[in-house]
């Protein structure tokens, strides 16, 4: 079942046919975190059709099957189980959040399927290294590392962190203790919010006594909002907000609206908006072709690890089969997409080092 013959072009396996190649994505198209597995989607499909439209891959279509998990990670299993062992996919793709991410590894490891792309900065998906996992981001340490250096600069001391309760928010919050513990310090107070819900009331009330003058939050963006809100009621005294990039930084501003100015963000794709990288260029040219969009990185991200996907089937050497595209992929060299640069070695999954940190202004406007 493993393997079909495909007349005149030799052995082709699982999810390969002489006409197409299929993925596999789990990721949220319902619930809080929608507007991120949307856009991850979109972004991507932008791009495969752009491929597809001017004859695919070595005439092969890029089929992207997208299948619903609500970021519920039982779902997301669920999902995957369809994926991997029903439609047979070459690959999974693009998989959104850190839970439903993790929920993928069983058929990772067990089928030898590349999981390409996850939207998810967790050290899970990262150490131990799997021959298997391609990380086109970088990780969330790097990210809270790089809030804490520039917390450190400002002078700012007393750093508290709300963080979703599950691994999503348990790799965050380990992040910043340990970019504290390098400079000697400890997170000052913590708090906690369930996935998929927007109940802070308890969260902010421990914040409130605590007066952190910065808080770090590893959740989705519903949570994140309410909770920022929460805080900034009848409040003098209101402290930093910063998030990671998973957060979904044009989900967050919209959701906040007008309380959206002054929350910073860490980013792990350059600016959507500019107007001197190629890639972004590039990507904006083809995603907001489709009326009612609008640019964000999210979707931008979708769309990167859409590009250097199809790059590496570009260099397959034979059959595309999952052992040459891995093959391909940690052999292919530094990949230069137009300002965002990513490699892969036999011994380094994680495709990028690049974080920056961002604002967002008035109108909802985000500023790196």
């Amino acid at each position: 079942m493993g393997l079909l013959c495909v007349a005149g072009l030799g052995w082709a396996g699982p999810g390969v046919t002489d006409k197409q190649i299929v993925l596999g994505q789990s990721a949220a198209l319902s619930g809080p975190a929608s507007a991120l597995g949307t856009a991850m989607r979109d972004g991507a499909l932008a791009y495969f059709d752009a491929v597809n439209a001017a004859g695919g891959v070595n005439g092969r279509r890029i089929v992207l099957n997208t299948l619903d998990d609500g970021y519920d990670p039982q779902r997301a299993q669920a999902n995957t189980g369809a994926l991997v062992d029903k439609e047979r996919v070459f690959a999974l793709f693009g998989y959104v959040g850190t839970p439903t991410s993790n929920a993928a590894q069983p058929w990772v490891d067990k089928e030898d399927v590349p999981f390409f792309a996850p939207m998810t900065g967790a050290q899970t998906l990262r150490e131990p290294f799997n021959k298997n996992v391609f990380n086109v981001r970088d990780g969330y340490f790097k990210e809270t590392e790089k809030i804490v250096e520039h917390l450190e600069v400002m002078g700012v001391k007393n750093v508290a962190v709300l963080y979703q309760n599950d691994a999503y928010g348990q790799a965050g919050l380990q992040g910043v203790e340990q970019a504290l513990k390098r400079r000697q310090r400890t997170v000052s107070v913590t708090a906690s919010v369930e996935r998929n819900s927007t109940d802070v009331a308890a969260a902010v009330a421990k914040m409130k006594a605590a007066h952190p003058r910065a808080i770090v939050m590893i959740s989705a963006y519903k949570s994140s909002a309410a909770f920022i809100r929460e805080m900034r009621k009848n409040n003098d005294d209101v402290p930093f907000f910063w998030n990671v990039s998973f957060v979904g930084s044009r989900a967050l501003a919209d959701e906040l609206g007008p309380s959206a100015h002054g929350v910073m963000i860490s980013q792990v794709m350059p600016s959507p908006w500019s107007e001197t990288l190629d890639i972004a260029r590039e990507y904006r040219k083809l995603y907001l072709a489709k009326p009612g969009r609008e640019a964000d990185f999210a979707s931008l991200e979708g769309f990167i690890a859409a590009k250097v996907l199809v790059e590496g089937l570009r260099h397959v050497k034979g059959e595309p089969t999952r052992k040459n595209f891995v093959h391909a992929l940690e052999t292919m060299g530094a990949y230069d997409l137009g300002g965002y640069t990513v490699r892969f070695t036999p011994a380094n999954h994680n495709g990028s080092n690049f974080v920056d940190l961002s604002i967002i202004g008035q109108g909802g406007r985000i500023v790196d």
